[in-house]
C-alpha cells in the first residue's frame, strides 16, 4: 500500500531536487564568471570554494533525482513484489545520500568561513540587487525571508535553509513511517537504520553550522597579521575559544587558546604556537583540575576555571585529535557519547622539529608515541645527513642506518649499526667515503671493544687493523697490518699505537718479538731471519741491530758483540766470531715459536667472547640477538629491502633470524650424543645461528692474524693453542645458550667436570671448527715441516724408482709375507717397472687420509690402514695373523711409500697436536708413532738407495 508518508517523500524529492536545480542555475552559476578574471588570493579562493560547492551541488541533485525515480518507481508498481520498501533508495542506499549531503555542507560551510557569498555578491552588486526576488522565492518554501538587507546574508540563507529543511523532513518522515511498520518487516531494519543515520546528520550539521559561522566570527577579532597567519586553509573551523570558556595554559603564556579542526593554537601578542593536532596527545593526568597535551617539542597543562569547562575542553580537545587522525568528522557529534573511544598513542605521521637543538630543522617521518619518535622511522637534515631505523622516546634506540654527506659531491659515510638513547652502541657497520672501512663495536658513539678497520687502497698509507678498541683508539690485543711497508703485527696496542709485547713479521720472512713504546722497538728482543739464522739482543727503533747482541747463524756460527748500524753505513759490530759450532738441530729450529707466554690464549680475544657471554648471562633477549657479533645483511638489495622494512613494512622479511626462542627449543631437543653433533654442525654453519655468529668472528680473527704476511711458520704455536681455546670457548658458549633454555623451564645445568669437558671439546666441538680454520693452520704447520717434508718427497721419489719386490726386498720384508700371487706378470711386465701392485687396498685406504680435516677421522684412516695390511698377510698366510712391529714397520713403509701423501710430516704433526688427549697410550696413539718412524725412515733412506746395484732398477 502507498502510505502518507511515503507520498510526503516524494513531495519533499521533488521540492528539494527543484530547489536545487534552480541554485545551480539562477545562483551559482552567475557567481562563476563565465571567463578568468584578474587572480587575486581571495578571488582564486572563492573562485574554487564555489567551483566545489557548484560541484557537490550538482551531485547531491543527482542522487536526490535517483531517490526521487525510486520513489515513482514504487508508486507506479507498488503490487509488485519487485518495489518493496527495501527497492526506496533512501533506504537501501542511505549511506550514499548522506555522504553527498555531507559533502555539500562541507563546501557550503567553507564558503561560509571565507565569506565567499559576500565577495562574490559584491563583484556584481548590482545583478544581484535585481535578483533579490528570484532568491526570495527559492526560500519561500521553507520559511519566510526578509525583503530588506544585504544580499551576502540572503545567498547564505539560499544555500543552506533548503537543505536543513529538507534533513529535518528526513528525519520526521522516517521515524513515521518506523512507526507504521510491523516488528517482523523485512523493510523495518532499513527504516531504523536510515532514519538513525539522518538523525545524526542532522546533529552533524547543526554543529558544522555553529562551527563555521563561530569560525568566521572569530576572523574579524584578529589581527590582520594573525589572521593572515591562521586564515588557511579554507576548511579551518574553530571549535572551541578561551573567549568563550577560560582556560588557563602552562608553563607556557598564552593570552588566548583557539581549538580549531586541523590544529591548537596558542596566541601571545603577536606570536602564533600551532601545534598539529596529529601529533597532540591528551594526557589526563592524576590531577582533575588540569589535563597536559604533549607536542613533539612542547608539554603544557590545561586547567579551566570550574569543572564543567575542564571537562569540555578535555573532550573537546581528544575528539579533535581522534577526528584529524581519521581524517573526517566523526558521528555522532560531541556530546552525545559519553564512551568515544581514545585516540591511539601510536601514531604514524611526518613532522620538521623547529626548536634550537640537534633536531633543529630536522624531518622525523614514522612511528610515534607520546609526543616522541618510537619505533620506525626516518629523520632528515636540510645538510642531507639522514637517520632510518628505531626509535625510543626521541632517541635513535636499536638498529639504523645513518648517511653523513661529506664536502665531495655525492659522498657520503654510512653508519649501519645498533644505536642506544641516540649514541651508536653495539656492532655496526661504518662504509666512509675515503673507502674505509670499519666493522666491530660501539659505545657512546665511539669504537669500542672488538673491531676490524680497513683502510682504502688509494690511501695514502694502506693499512688494516683486528683487534680490540677503547673509545676510539686501538688498544688491547690486536693485529695490524702495514700493506705499504708488508709488515704484520701481533701484540699490544695503546691509545691508537703499538705499545708493550709485540711481534713483527716482514714480507721478507724477517721476525721480532719484543716490546714496542709508541709505535718504535725498544730494550731486549729476538730476530729470526728467513735462513733460520737468529738475533738477540737490544733494539732501538725499526728492525735495525743497535746495541748488545748475539747473532747464531743458521750453520752454527755465532757473532757476540756490539752493533750498529747507519744511513749508507751497513751493519758494524764489535765482538767475538765463533766458527766452531755445529749447524742447529731442526727440531730446535721448530721450537723457535714466537708469542707464547707473551699473549695469554684466554684474554686475546676476549672483546669477541665478552659479548657473547654478555648475551647469555643477560638470558638471551630477543631484541639484542641481532645485536650479537653483526647483523646479518649480505647484498646491496638485501640491505635496501632491510631499510624498506625499517621505515614502511611493518612485518620481518621472509628471511629475517630464527627466533632466540626457537633457538634455545631446538637446544633442548637435540642434547642426545648423535642429535647434538648434528645439531651443533648446523648451527655452527649457520651465519644467523648465535654460535655461527661466533665462529664465523673467530674464523675472521683467525685469517686476519694467520693468512697473507701472517703465514710464518714461527706462528705455529700460537695458531695451534688458539684453536683449542677457540674450541673450548665454543663449548662454553653451547653450555651457556643451554643453561639459559633450562633455566627458562625451571631447570638447572648439571655440573661438568674437567675430563668431561675435555673430551667433549677434542672429541666433539674441534673437529666441527676445524674445517673453517684448516687452510690458514695447515700452511702454517706446511712452512714449519717444509725442510722435513722436502727430505721426505726426496725419498718417495727415490723409492718409487723400485718395483714391488725390490722395494719389498730392500726394506727387509720378510718374503713369506708377499703377496706375490696379486702380481700376474707377463714377460714384457718383467722387463718393466712394476708398481703399485702389492697391499693395494692399504694404499688406497692411506691415501684417504688427506680427504678429511678431522684428527679423529684421520687415526680412524689409519687403523683401517693397518686392518688392510694385516688382512692381506693373513690371505697371504692362509691364516689369521697379528703383525709385531718388527714386521709391520717395513710393509707400512711400502704402503707410505706407494700412497705418495704430500707434506706428510705436517699431517703427522697436525694429528698428534689436535688428538684428543685421552688416546695418548692406546692404538691411535701406537699406529702414529709408527707412522712417524716411516715418515722418519723414508727421510734417510734417500742416501742409501744411491748405493743401491744398477741392477735392482729392473726385474
Amino acid at each position: 500500500m502507498w502510505t502518507y508518508e511515503e507520498a510526503s517523500l516524494l513531495r519533499l524529492e521533488e521540492i528539494f531536487s527543484a530547489t536545487l536545480a534552480g541554485i545551480n542555475s539562477l545562483v551559482l552559476q552567475p557567481l562563476l564568471p563565465p571567463a578568468p578574471e584578474p587572480s587575486g588570493a581571495w578571488t582564486r579562493e572563492c573562485l574554487q570554494l564555489l567551483q566545489q560547492l557548484h560541484e557537490s551541488s550538482q551531485w547531491l541533485w543527482r542522487v536526490t533525482e535517483e531517490s526521487l525515480h525510486s520513489l515513482r518507481e514504487r508508486m507506479h508498481h507498488q503490487d509488485s513484489s519487485s518495489t518493496g520498501l527495501e527497492s526506496l533508495l533512501l533506504l537501501h542506499g542511505a549511506e550514499r545520500v548522506v555522504q553527498a549531503h555531507i559533502e555539500y555542507l562541507e563546501c557550503y560551510t567553507s564558503c561560509v568561513v571565507a565569506q565567499a557569498f559576500q565577495k562574490a555578491a559584491k563583484r556584481r552588486r548590482a545583478y544581484w540587487r535585481d535578483q533579490r526576488k528570484v532568491l526570495q522565492r527559492l526560500l519561500s518554501d521553507v520559511g519566510s525571508v526578509s525583503s530588506e538587507g544585504a544580499v551576502g546574508p540572503l545567498l547564505v540563507q539560499t544555500f543552506c535553509q533548503p537543505l536543513t529543511h529538507h534533513v529535518q523532513q528526513y528525519v520526521l518522515l522516517l521515524l513515521s513511517l518506523g512507526d507504521t511498520i510491523l516488528e517482523n518487516h523485512p523493510a523495518r531494519e532499513l527504516v531504523v537504520h536510515a532514519a538513525t543515520l539522518f538523525g545524526n546528520l542532522q546533529s552533524f550539521m547543526s554543529q558544522a553550522l555553529d562551527e563555521a559561522k563561530a569560525t568566521q566570527a572569530l576572523w574579524p577579532t584578529l589581527s590582520s597579521r594573525l589572521r593572515d597567519k591562521l586564515c588557511k586553509p579554507a576548511d579551518r573551523r574553530l571549535l572551541q575559544d578561551s573567549r568563550d570558556i577560560p582556560v588557563k595554559v602552562s608553563p607556557l603564556r598564552a593570552d588566548r587558546v583557539l581549538l580549531f579542526r586541523d590544529s591548537l593554537v596558542l596566541l601571545q601578542g603577536h606570536h602564533v604556537h600551532s601545534f598539529d593536532l596529529k601529533l597532540v596527545w591528551v594526557d589526563p593526568g592524576q590531577d582533575r583540575d588540569t589535563f597536559h597535551i604533549l607536542t613533539p617539542e612542547e608539554e603544557f597543562s590545561f586547567c579551566a576555571k570550574d569543572p564543567q569547562g575542564q571537562v569540555v575542553w578535555q573532550r573537546k580537545v581528544t575528539q579533535a585529535v581522534r577526528q584529524a587522525l581519521c581524517g573526517k568528522k566523526d558521528f555522532p557529534v560531541l556530546g552525545e557519547d559519553p564512551e568515544l573511544p581514545e585516540p591511539p598513542t601510536r601514531r604514524c605521521e611526518a613532522y620538521t622539529f623547529q626548536e634550537e637543538g640537534r633536531l633543529c630543522q630536522a624531518t622525523y617521518e614514522g612511528e610515534w608515541r607520546w609526543g616522541r619518535p618510537h619505533g620506525k622511522g626516518t629523520l632528515k637534515w636540510p645538510d642531507g645527513r639522514n637517520h632510518v631505523g628505531n626509535f625510543s622516546q626521541g632517541l635513535e634506540h636499536g638498529f639504523g642506518i645513518c648517511l653523513v654527506p661529506q664536502a665531495d659531491e655525492d659522498k657520503f659515510d654510512c653508519y649501519k649499526c645498533h644505536w642506544w638513547e641516540g649514541s651508536m652502541c653495539g656492532y655496526g657497520v661504518c662504509e666512509y667515503s675515503t673507502g674505509d672501512v670499519y666493522k666491530g663495536y660501539f659505545q657512546e658513539g665511539l669504537r669500542h671493544g672488538f673491531g676490524v678497520f680497513e683502510s682504502s687502497l688509494m690511501a695514502s698509507q694502506p693499512c688494516k687493523y683486528t683487534g680490540h678498541w677503547e673509545f676510539g683508539q686501538r688498544s688491547g690485543y690486536g693485529i695490524g697490518e702495514d700493506r705499504d711497508r708488508g709488515e704484520h703485527y701481533i701484540g699490544m696496542w695503546q691509545a691508537d699505537r703499538r705499545h708493550g709485547l709485540g711481534v713483527l713479521v716482514t714480507q721478507a720472512g724477517v721476525c721480532y718479538q719484543g716490546c714496542f713504546q709508541v709505535d718504535k722497538m725498544v730494550g731486549p728482543g729476538v730476530l729470526l731471519f728467513e735462513d733460520d739464522s737468529v738475533y738477540e739482543g737490544t733494539f732501538t727503533q725499526d728492525l735495525s741491530l743497535v746495541g748488545k747482541g748475539k747473532i747464531t747463524f743458521a750453520n752454527g756460527f755465532t757473532l757476540e758483540g756490539s752493533f750498529s748500524s747507519g744511513t749508507g753505513r751497513g751493519l758494524q759490530t764489535q765482538g767475538v766470531l765463533d766458527t766452531a759450532g755445529l749447524p742447529p738441530d731442526p727440531s730446535s729450529i721448530h721450537q723457535r715459536q714466537l708469542g707464547l707466554g707473551a699473549f695469554p690464549v684466554e684474554s686475546r680475544w676476549q672483546g669477541v667472547y665478552g659479548p657473547f657471554q654478555d648475551f647469555v648471562q643477560a638470558g638471551c633477549p630477543g631484541d639484542l640477538q641481532e645485536a650479537l657479533l653483526g647483523f646479518h645483511v649480505q647484498s646491496s638489495k638485501e640491505l635496501r629491502r632491510y631499510q624498506e622494512y625499517l621505515c614502511c613494512e611493518r612485518t620481518p622479511p621472509e628471511d629475517s633470524m630464527d627466533s632466540i626462542a626457537d633457538i634455545l627449543e631446538q637446544l633442548l631437543q637435540h642434547r642426545e650424543p648423535g642429535a647434538l653433533q648434528q645439531y651443533l654442525k648446523k648451527a655452527l654453519s649457520n651465519s644467523l645461528h648465535p654460535l655461527g655468529k661466533l665462529l664465523r668472528t673467530l674464523t675472521l680473527t683467525f685469517q686476519a692474524t694467520y693468512a697473507g704476511v701472517g703465514a710464518n711458520k714461527h706462528l705455529q704455536g700460537l695458531a695451534q693453542e688458539e684453536v683449542k681455546q677457540h674450541a673450548r670457548e665454543l663449548w662454553a658458549a653451547y653450555r651457556g645458550l643451554l643453561q639459559v633454555a633450562l633455566q627458562q623451564r625451571g631447570q638447572a645445568l648439571e655440573d661438568e667436570d674437567a675430563q668431561t669437558r675435555d673430551l667433549q671439546v677434542h672429541g666433539l666441538m674441534l673437529p666441527l671448527l676445524l674445517p673453517s680454520l684448516y687452510p690458514e693452520l695447515f700452511t702454517l704447520y706446511l712452512l714449519l715441516h717444509e725442510r722435513e717434508d722436502s727430505l721426505y718427497s726426496q725419498g718417495i721419489t727415490c723409492l718409487s724408482l723400485f718395483p714391488d719386490t725390490r722395494l719389498l726386498e730392500f726394506l727387509d720384508v720378510q718374503k713369506h709375507l708377499w703377496p706375490l700371487k696379486d702380481l700376474t706378470l707377463t714377460t714384457n711386465q718383467r722387463d718393466s717397472l712394476v708398481r703399485d701392485k702389492c697391499f693395494l687396498s692399504a694404499i688406497e685406504c692411506l691415501q684417504k687420509m688427506i680427504t678429511t680435516v678431522d684428527p679423529r677421522e684421520k687415526l680412524e684412516v689409519l687403523e683401517r690402514t693397518y686392518g688392510e695390511i694385516e688382512a692381506t698377510v693373513s690371505r697371504v698366510l692362509g691364516q689369521e695373523h697379528k703383525l709385531p712391529m718388527d714386521d709391520l714397520l717395513p710393509l707400512l713403509i711400502y704402503v707410505v711409500s706407494r700412497a705418495r701423501i704430500q707434506h706428510l710430516g705436517a699431517e703427522i704433526h697436525l694429528i698428534r697436536d689436535m688428538m684428543d688427549p685421552t688416546y695418548t697410550g692406546g692404538l691411535y696413539d701406537f699406529l702414529l708413532t709408527a707412522l712417524e718412524s716411516c715418515y722418519k725412515h723414508i727421510r734417510k733412506e734417500d742416501m742409501q738407495l744411491h748405493r743401491v746395484p744398477r741392477r735392482w732398477t729392473a726385474w
